[in-house]
């Protein structure tokens, strides 16, 4: 494998080369292409020219042997290996082939699928984390609110309660200085009643 790609984004080809080549060195031909950055791995493999190469004794590495095998490429090459040996026939090696392919992808199918499942859960639990929040900051702020108004309610009532108390004061003094002024006029009154009354002398 040929490592490609820039810092930290790895991206590989499949390649053909001689042992004795640097990794990254000359090769003799590109048979595919292997991506582990996305989910799930990318890989594109050219399936008939990794077998014959397989079939013509090219040794894969450790890493290159299981997309081989991921792929088929190994399975069939077994599968071809037992056909010459009289095994089994084409016809039948073909046939346990293409079921051992409906059966991997039902599986590659099966683990897409439990993937998208897995996503949407997760997206939903953060949808009701998200709708948890909001409704906790929601309540938050009606409390803030409630509390400011309660609060503007009172000073309010503080402020009607001051204005009634000087209010009740002022009609106090008005009563006061009206029934003053009654004391006062019932007081002429009676002594106007007394001068009225008094004797007159007698006359000489």
């Amino acid at each position: 494998m040929q490592r490609r790609g820039r810092k930290a984004r790895p991206f590989y080809h499949i390649v053909i080369a001689d042992g004795r080549a640097p990794r990254d060195g000359k090769f003799i031909e590109k048979i595919g292409t292997y991506n582990p950055i996305v989910e799930p791995a990318d890989i594109q493999l050219n399936f008939d020219r990794a077998l014959y190469w397989l079939q013509s004794g090219a040794q894969p590495t450790d890493t290159v042997r299981t997309i081989l095998s991921f792929k088929g490429v190994m399975y069939k090459n077994h599968l071809l290996k037992g056909v010459k040996k009289g095994a089994l026939t084409e016809e039948q090696a073909e046939a346990k082939f293409q079921a051992w392919l409906s059966e991997k992808e039902a599986k590659a199918d099966n683990k897409v699928k439990e993937s998208e499942l897995a996503k949407k859960e997760a997206n939903k639990q953060v949808l009701e984390a998200e709708k948890l929040v909001r409704e906790t900051r929601a309540k938050d702020i009606a409390a803030k609110r409630a509390a400011a108004i309660e609060k503007q309610v009172e000073a309010a009532r503080e402020e009607i309660t001051a204005e009634a108390a000087e209010e009740a004061e002022e009609v106090k003094e008005e009563v006061k200085k009206e029934e003053v002024k009654d004391e006062a006029a019932a007081a002429e009154v009676k002594i106007e009643e007394v001068k009225g009354e008094e004797p007159k002398a007698e006359e000489v």
